[in-house]
């Protein structure tokens, strides 16, 4: 239980593409968001359906899977850890977000066959 201070695993489908970007120096960037479905029975005994969006980071080789692999609606189990940041907005209003920063992951459906 070393390494468990800043771990998150997810599973959920990407909302869109990825995202891939080449930084200024050569390394590859690529963003992508990750829907994660929740359910639970309130205090009524009703089911309650949530989903959560989760602001997915990966770089370098990463990066390039994610951009050959993964779209729209495909289904992801993956690990990372989480990373915040703040920046000024155009208004000059601070804002903070907080993105996984992916390690690994793995498709967990099948790869669609493109026409």
């Amino acid at each position: 239980m070393a390494n468990i201070n800043n771990r998150v695993s997810l599973i959920g489908r990407l909302g869109a593409d990825p995202e891939m970007r080449e930084l200024e120096e050569g390394k590859k960037m690529a963003r992508f968001n990750v829907a994660v479905d929740e359910s639970y029975r309130d205090v009524q005994g009703q089911r309650v359906e949530k989903t959560h969006w989760q602001s997915v980071v990966a770089w370098g080789p990463n990066a390039e899977r994610v951009s050959k692999v993964l779209a729209k609606g495909r289904l992801i189990a993956l690990e990372g850890k989480l990373v915040g940041s703040s920046y000024t907005d155009k208004e000059g209003v601070k804002r903070y977000s907080t993105d996984v920063q992916m390690s690994e992951f793995m498709a967990l459906d099948p790869k669609p066959v493109e026409a």
